[in-house]
């Protein structure tokens, strides 16, 4: 490991990537507001990052400062911008409360057996052949399947989702190739032409109330009178894509590694089915999805003890904030029934995931579907991490019954 007064998030090697958690509980235990090189701050401590998503006064999402170096005036920046995760109130508040139909508790028990279904054939043509990549084969495609379902996209047409997705959320990472740029804002403006098909069919053809769809609601809703423009409706569909992709993806991927490398724990949820809910939990915060959240300040002030300028742009680790040894005792150790597990996979405060409770109802039916039929699932092969800072998974996991 790098001595951690040097440590750059834009220039991290590949023992890093592969294992980020050593550099985390030294950065914590001896810099935990750690100074980088740019002038933006690294936080590792759990206390200190909830207080900054509990602040949305003092700390700000809106990342039009941030992202214009990078983007530019181009399909990213407009993307990136206009979407929920990145912007304050009023627009956060506006547009958040428009899509919270689509995910209440009544609208995920409609969906629930569409999940139930889908990884049921799934499990089938899995056990037919034996072996198998279990991202290409199940972790990936179940978020994009359900998606493409509360969208109304056509099964025939959902192939490009999940390539779009990926190179939408790939531009977000520390360091961004020319290449990366190219093709998230190839993916922003494939993805847009797209939608605008499907939303001018739907506007003259809407969906029955019954089918889960809820891209019919989003072109209706009204919000204090207003609507979500035709840009806002875009992005913000692209949006749900992408929260929804990925960070599903990781924590199935996640999950499942887990248990490999832990076979007492992976014997113990077979032995009990009804620790999944727990296990879940513990799957978030072991190998959290999403590795960073960020934000900036608004004003001069205090984290710590450590006075942060007005400005300064802040990354909150919450893959070190859920090992931190002071919420989570012994804290590499994973255990499925872990309480309390108060981590933050899904950050906190206002801008709390608003697909936490959809993300948990996959992982729970998927992974305790799994479990439960292929009782002697094992590792066939070396998997590949995806390599990335910001979001932690795994491009390949190749397993066998």
């Amino acid at each position: 490991m790098k001595d951690i007064g040097s440590f750059d998030l834009r220039n991290v090697d590949r023992a890093f990537l592969d294992d980020p958690y050593p550099t985390y509980h030294a950065l914590r235990d001896d810099d935990p507001i750690h100074e980088c090189a740019d002038g933006s701050y690294f936080l590792t401590g759990y206390d200190e990052i909830l207080a900054v998503y509990r602040d949305h006064a003092r700390f700000r999402s809106d990342k039009r400062v941030d992202f214009k170096p990078a983007f530019g005036d181009s399909a990213l920046f407009e993307h990136h911008t206009t979407s929920l995760v990145f912007n304050d109130a009023p627009y956060h508040t506006r547009v958040r409360s428009l899509l919270a139909p689509a995910f209440t508790p009544r609208a995920l028990e409609e969906l629930r057996p569409r999940v139930e279904a889908f990884i049921d054939a799934r499990l089938d043509e899995m056990a037919e052949r034996g072996e198998f990549d279990l991202i290409a084969d199940f972790a990936s495609p179940l978020p994009v399947q359900l998606i493409g379902d509360m969208l109304g996209v056509p099964e025939s047409e959902r192939e490009p989702l999940r390539a779009w997705s990926l190179a939408i959320l790939g531009a977000l990472e520390p360091t961004l190739s020319k290449e990366g740029f190219e093709a998230g804002c190839r993916a922003v403006e494939d993805f847009k032409a797209f939608l605008k098909d499907l939303i001018d069919h739907r506007r003259t053809h809407p969906a029955p109330s019954d089918q889960g769809e809820i891209l019919s609601k989003l072109i209706d809703a009204e919000w204090d009178g207003e609507k979500l423009s035709e840009i806002e409706l875009f992005h913000n569909c692209i949006f749900l894509l992408n929260a929804g992709h990925e960070t599903t993806t990781n924590l199935i991927g996640n999950g499942i590694d887990a248990l490999f490398r832990f076979p007492d724990e992976h014997a113990r949820l077979r032995a009990d089915p009804n620790l999944i809910k727990p296990a879940v939990e513990e799957m978030l915060r072991y190998e959290s999805s999403n590795q960073l959240g960020n934000r900036r300040a608004a004003e001069t002030t205090t984290i710590g003890d450590k006075q942060v300028p007005e400005g300064a742009y802040i990354h909150l680790c919450i893959g070190a904030a859920n090992r931190d040894p002071a919420h989570f005792p012994d804290p590499d150790r994973f255990d499925i029934a872990r309480r309390p597990n108060r981590h933050l996979a899904f950050g906190n405060g206002i801008h709390t995931c608003a697909g936490a409770a959809l993300a948990r109802m996959e992982g729970q039916v998927a992974i305790g579907k799994l479990v439960e039929r292929f009782p002697d699932l094992h590792a066939d092969g070396a998997p590949t991490r995806g390599g990335r800072v910001r979001f932690r998974g795994f491009l390949t996991l190749p397993a066998a019954i």
